[in-house]
């Protein structure tokens, strides 16, 4: 499994200070600088700190098996955006990515955000990533173009079987989430997740037609992979 996140620090040198310090309880394997030069922290055969309490396909013990790359960025504003990450740290990422899955055998759906793995608690590495780039250079799943299903949006509060049909979904692409019918502040903290990598143009935590058919889209092309 590979994460990646952002460090959400003023630069490289305070992150990399952080990272190294045992007594922040922090750690990663790599960190990219916003010039794209690429600090080896920790050995990929070690663990790292660097998921925390998180998730994914009912591994609750994801620093044991994952590599974890800190993108050197200073997250989002006080008003909820961000700039966008460098070129140059894009395509020192996808060399180093590409490097880590071929070493270790990940598969694309395995490629993730903090935030796919901690919905909720985190929003790293953010909507700014461009996911859909690194999907085309082999690293991470993306699912085909989709034309967004004429339903209606689920919301917070709502309960019915489109709700579990959902759930399920998302259950059976990774996310830890009750699988009850009922769209709750869970739910609500995985389809904004989802968003994140996904559907970066609206991340509102409902389940608009767009979210909904891309959620079922990405759930065939990790069965395709």
């Amino acid at each position: 499994m590979l994460i990646l996140h952002y460090t959400n620090m003023v630069n490289a040198e305070a992150a990399l200070a952080r990272l190294c310090d045992p007594a922040s309880e922090v750690s990663a394997h790599y960190l990219i600088a916003r010039d794209g030069e690429v600090f080896a922290l920790v050995d990929e055969a070690d663990r790292a700190w660097h998921a925390g309490v998180s998730a994914w396909q009912g591994q609750r013990d994801i620093n044991s098996v994952s590599v974890g790359i800190e993108l050197d960025h200073p997250g989002h504003d006080a008003s909820g955006r961000m700039a966008a990450y460098p070129t140059a740290q894009m395509a020192a990422l996808v060399d180093l990515a590409q490097a880590i899955i071929a070493r270790h055998n990940i598969a694309p759906d395995m490629v993730l955000g903090h935030s796919d793995v901690a919905p909720g608690r985190k929003i790293d590495p953010g909507e700014a990533l461009d996911w859909a780039a690194l999907a085309r250079a082999g690293v991470g799943l993306w699912p085909d173009a989709v034309v967004p299903e004429k339903v209606e949006t689920l919301r917070t509060g709502d309960a019915s079987p489109a709700v579990a049909a959902l759930q399920q979904a998302l259950r059976a692409y990774g996310y830890e989430l009750a699988h009850d019918g009922v769209f709750g502040p869970q739910m609500s903290a995985v389809i904004s997740a989802f968003q994140r990598h996904f559907r970066a143009s609206c991340v509102d935590g409902q389940a608009d037609g767009e979210t909904q058919t891309l959620i079922y889209a990405a759930c065939r092309a990790k069965s395709q992979t």
